[in-house]
């Protein structure tokens, strides 16, 4: 039997007519949520990532801003554009598009980011209060996944929650998150010894390694919920995730690849864009 689908597709569809509406409101108010988006370089990628980021604010009313500088740009350069974004009261969030050039020092930049205005929650501030608890921007691919988990009724409290993989972007976040709801967490990483047997305790298994077949049938508790974080290619350059394709065998829950967990990221950004603009908001009219 296979694996029932946890459609991320479906369910950011939904919420970006929330977003819409919560957009209008905001509008009556005479705020218009503002991302700015910044772009260094000419990654084929994150061109296309910029470009349906944007594509999506205008589908929801939210306006856009882009900037984009050469791949030569100094440390300067991006400092200073960082810093005018984040002086201008017409901006709500911002956003540096990664990877950026190597010559450029990727931690300082995410760190000059104005904690009120980091929608990707990449600040330290950001990450600390999300580790206590009270983190009101999350990061968007982690959060994503909870909303898909809370959408499909499925439980986190007490059950065994395995997270493989240890970025900061979705592995350490992605635990903290899944911990925060009393989830009993065990990250894995390129170390972990005999990774098929700490994956097979798993009732959540979500796997953001980026390789593509690293999770097999064998590696699945019968039933458990399998949350597929990562994009690769498959020989015929088909987007893929982590899992091959006989996990739909043996899981009761399976995200797809593509339309699982990539739509959820874009749209949880969308939401993270109009929470920091009702807060700054609310701190101007006090």
């Amino acid at each position: 039997m296979s694996a029932a689908v946890l459609d991320g597709k479906a369910l950011a569809a939904r919420m970006r007519k929330d977003i819409k509406r919560e957009v209008s409101a905001l509008a009556a108010e005479g705020v218009v949520p503002t991302l700015a988006v910044v772009l260094v370089g000419d990654d084929p990628a994150s061109r296309v990532y910029v470009t349906n980021k944007e594509r999506d604010c205008e589908k929801c009313g939210i306006r856009s801003i882009e900037k984009h500088l050469p791949a030569d740009a100094s440390q300067a350069e991006l400092e200073a554009l960082v810093e005018e974004f984040n002086r201008r009261d017409d901006v709500h969030g911002i956003l540096v598009q990664l990877p950026i050039p190597k010559h450029l020092d990727e931690r300082a930049i995410l760190d000059l980011i104005d904690p009120a205005k980091d929608v990707d929650a990449f600040h330290p501030i950001n990450v600390g209060r999300m580790v206590r608890g009270d983190g009101v921007l999350l990061p968007c691919t982690p959060a994503g996944v909870m909303a898909l988990l809370d959408e499909y009724d499925i439980p986190i409290e007490g059950r065994e929650c395995v997270v493989i993989g240890r970025s900061n972007i979705v592995g350490k976040p992605m635990a903290q998150l899944l911990l925060a709801r009393n989830g009993t967490v065990t990250v894995c990483h390129s170390r972990t010894r005999d990774l098929a047997e700490v994956c097979r305790r798993a009732d959540i298994l979500v796997s953001a390694v980026g390789k593509r077949n690293i999770v097999t049938a064998d590696m699945i508790k019968p039933g458990a919920v399998v949350v597929d974080v990562a994009m690769n290619t498959d020989d015929s350059g088909r987007l893929c995730g982590d899992c091959a394709a006989d996990v739909a065998d043996a899981a009761g829950f399976l995200t797809p690849v593509p339309g699982g967990v990539g739509p959820m990221t874009r749209v949880m950004l969308l939401r993270n864009t109009i929470t920091a603009a009702r807060a700054q908001n609310a701190k101007a009219s006090k």
